[in-house]
């Protein structure tokens, strides 16, 4: 809570500017045109932080499942193995565990008990 009330007072002060790294200098000349002027800058990409960091949402870049992966996901649901998914998605083995991957990859989980929770609790769009 006492971070939180410093990055307001730090937000409320009359001339905020907030940069990351890569500004190009032609951006940064913007900034400094409205800020002189009385205004506030701050770049799309921190502003996308500053607003989750106050509504409590995680950043995060959605990635949407492939057509496969989602063929895939209610197959390990249902505990069938590598092989028999292979099997009814006429696809190797080989290219299964490389899906799977992909799938704890982009849905940010480590197993597959972390994969049915999240079906069951409706986090998973297939």
């Amino acid at each position: 809570m006492r971070r939180r009330k410093k990055y307001l007072e730090h937000l409320r002060v009359e001339q905020v500017l907030i940069f990351l790294k890569k500004t190009s200098l032609a951006k940064i000349a913007d900034a400094l045109e409205i800020v002189s002027e009385g205004g506030a800058y701050m770049s799309p990409s921190i502003a996308r932080k500053v607003t989750a960091y106050f509504s409590d949402l995680p950043v995060k870049k959605s990635v949407p499942l492939t057509k496969r992966q989602k063929e895939i996901i209610p197959h390990i649901v249902d505990g069938k193995s590598y092989r028999e998914i292979a099997e009814l998605c006429f696809i190797s083995v080989n290219t299964v565990r490389s899906h799977i991957k992909l799938i704890y990859r982009i849905l940010e989980i480590n197993n597959k008990p972390e994969l049915i929770k999240k079906y069951f609790q409706g986090e998973i769009v297939l």
